[in-house]
């Protein structure tokens, strides 16, 4: 197992919280700085399993390796860092290939990982992750997570691209041994 692979990042949501009879955007959390963009409704914490059984509703293979559960779909494995925490210490999205091909494959379901895992601040995140196009390597703090983003190259044992995030509350067990 590659070092990379010890990063977790992923994220689940509950279908079922998404009602069609939600407040007005009144009722949204204004930002603290003008955008254009609606901020993110935050998402209560949930623990690695409701986050791995989020992933299986929707249509991800999961399966346990360690202290992992890994999530399969398509071409990207989301790593959940299972445990006793509130919610994961690490959740990582991993994707084999040229760095183009894989980038694009977990760019294609970051936004969804981010929402089943209830990671915040979503969007940040998501915005961000679309600017690290041609980068090896860049990192980002957002809300509690230090989000990290490598390349590995196409000569390396194993080429692909790797996105962790890590709980930066964490404080024991927040990494595999």
């Amino acid at each position: 197992m590659s070092t990379a692979l010890l990063f977790g990042t992923t994220a689940c949501s509950n279908s079922d919280e998404q009602s069609t009879d939600k407040p007005a955007d009144s009722a949204t959390p204004a930002s603290s700085t003008p955008s254009d963009k609606p901020s993110d409704t935050p998402l209560a914490d949930l623990p690695a399993a409701q986050v791995v059984s989020g992933l299986s509703g929707a249509g991800y293979k999961c399966s346990n390796d360690g202290t992992y559960a890994i999530c399969t779909t398509g071409p990207v494995a989301v790593w959940v860092l299972t445990g006793d925490h509130n919610r994961p210490p690490q959740v990582s999205l991993h994707s084999s290939g040229p760095a183009e091909t894989a980038t694009d494959a977990v760019a294609k379901i970051l936004p969804q990982a981010l929402e089943i895992a209830h990671i915040n601040p979503r969007t940040q995140i998501v915005d961000w992750f679309g600017q690290q196009a041609g980068q090896p390597t860049a990192q980002l703090s957002a809300g509690d997570w230090q989000v990290s983003w490598t390349v590995e190259s196409a000569d390396s044992e194993e080429p692909g691209v790797h996105l962790t995030l890590s709980d930066k509350l964490c404080k024991a067990n927040c990494q595999a041994e």
